[in-house]
């Protein structure tokens, strides 16, 4: 991971005490999904509201029980070999966010980061894999996993590991 700039870092020391509070909390899953489909369309999809922050990325799904697409702006963190790692906290909302039923349901999705598309594979993070996770996870955005304590739930934990272009087969 390379050095974040200076500014980045500012915003990122005014904006990480922030998401700790329950106005945010209750405001943002409201507020930041039409915000990040604002910006990805006018940056024709490079861009990313939260990607000024952390890195993000697109996830394409298939709904778990409707069968259509479905796309979800998200914080990822880096895994090596390419994987990432996504975290389903909803903001420490007491349910599970919906895409995680909908990768439960249908592990191939696709992802689109900064502009470009590809194919992957979900799989669960199981019990002896999390505190890694979390501890890759917090390295980039202290704090983070108090999502989980404060949510009363086992937040569920993805890493998504690029797979061949389905579309060539």
């Amino acid at each position: 991971m390379g050095r974040m700039p200076t500014v980045q870092l500012l915003v990122r020391s005014v904006i990480a005490p922030l998401t700790r509070t329950r106005v945010f909390r209750a405001l943002a899953p409201v507020l930041l999904p039409p915000l990040e489909w604002v910006v990805a369309r006018v940056s024709g999809g490079r861009v990313q509201l939260s990607g000024l922050l952390v890195p993000s990325l697109v996830l394409h799904t298939i709904g778990a029980k409707s069968g259509a697409p479905r796309d979800t702006y998200l914080m990822y963190t880096a895994d090596g070999r390419g994987r990432a790692i996504v975290a389903g906290t909803t903001f420490a909302q007491e349910r599970h966010p919906g895409w995680t039923y909908n990768l439960l349901a249908h592990p191939d999705a696709s992802i689109t980061v900064r502009g470009r598309s590809m194919p992957v594979r979900a799989s669960l993070i199981g019990d002896g894999e999390r505190d890694e996770a979390w501890a890759r996870i917090e390295a980039q955005w202290p704090g983070y996993r108090g999502y989980e304590r404060d949510s009363g739930r086992v937040v569920r934990l993805f890493r998504l590991q690029p797979v061949a272009d389905r579309r060539s087969e």
